[in-house]
């Protein structure tokens, strides 16, 4: 409906960003398309990840490591990441010489479950198994809490679904990512 597409507009102020998860609504004219991707959500049980042992390697990031998270994401484009999604909730790295490479947080929460975000590595770090060991300290610290752990992926990125799997998740739906950049005034 307009008014919905208007109200949106008006909380997310010109030039804001709507996140259109799985949503099929079609924004009225002069709404930027941002992108559009197929993908899957994957879950784990607790079980999977109850009991794992520390990896010392792998340090909870805060408010200090902002700018090395957004240099982090703004090059291995993990998804919308923002200045101040490392709010929502943990978010775990991996340094090499000081240097943020990997990392990975949680996002969403709904009663019971947990998100598993942002994971990503920079380029010239892949396939050192990075990516698994955030991953599997995150999704330890969900389960030691009593939530399972679950994650969104592009179907595009065959590796990355691959990875999860291996890590013992499985799909459990489709999905579908769009984003819309509201029209300035």
């Amino acid at each position: 409906m307009p008014e919905d597409w208007a109200d949106l507009a008006h909380l997310l102020g010109p030039g804001g960003f709507a996140d259109m998860f799985s949503s099929a609504a079609e924004p009225p004219g002069g709404w930027d398309p941002v992108f559009a991707m197929s993908g899957v959500q994957m879950v784990a049980d607790r079980a999977t990840f109850a009991g794992q042992v520390r990896d010392p390697d792998v340090v909870e990031l805060g408010e200090d490591d902002v700018a090395s998270m957004l240099a982090l994401a703004a090059t291995a484009r993990p998804g919308p990441y923002w200045p101040r999604t490392h709010l929502m909730g943990t978010y775990v790295g991996i340094r090499h010489r000081g240097r943020l490479v990997a990392m990975a947080g949680e996002r969403l929460r709904p009663p019971g479950w947990t998100e598993i975000s942002a994971v990503c590595t920079l380029p010239g770090f892949r396939g050192r198994g990075l990516a698994s060991r955030v991953v599997r300290a995150l999704a330890a610290g969900i389960a030691g809490r009593g939530d399972r752990p679950f994650l969104h992926v592009g179907t595009e990125n065959a590796a990355a679904v691959a990875l999860y799997q291996r890590l013992g998740f499985t799909t459990r739906r489709p999905v579908a990512f769009r984003g819309f950049r509201v029209p300035p005034r």
